[in-house]
């Protein structure tokens, strides 16, 4: 009874400082844990995240605490950016290994055999 009371009177309240600090945290948390992924990059990843990141067990602590700070549908947005960023940043460096003079296959003419 008192929850209802308590919950029909702050309805239209909005706790923007609530709301500030949570989203600095969350940001926070989530910096610290891909400051580690790209720490420990040389290492191999062991542990999964959400769509498909997999991260080293080193980074395990600051993944905790990220998940812990920020809301499940932040930690797959952020997981999503940070792979589809790091997908492209990959790609941009393999382009820039394979520039140079194209080799285009050479047209191939037929010769027929005389067979007599």
């Amino acid at each position: 009874m008192a929850m209802e009371t308590y919950a029909s009177r702050n309805v239209d309240k909005i706790h923007t400082d609530v709301l500030s600090q949570s989203r600095q945290a969350c940001y926070k948390a989530r910096d610290a844990f891909f400051a580690c992924l790209e720490k420990e990059s040389d290492k191999k990843p062991t542990e999964i995240g959400s769509v498909g990141l997999q991260y080293p067990a080193e980074c395990k602590k600051s993944r905790v605490e990220f998940e812990k700070n920020c809301r499940p549908a932040w930690v797959k947005h952020f997981d999503r950016l940070y792979c589809r960023n790091k997908t492209a940043q990959r790609l941009l460096e393999d382009k820039e290994i394979r520039r140079g003079p194209l080799s285009l296959p050479q047209p191939y003419t037929f010769k027929p055999t005389s067979s007599s």
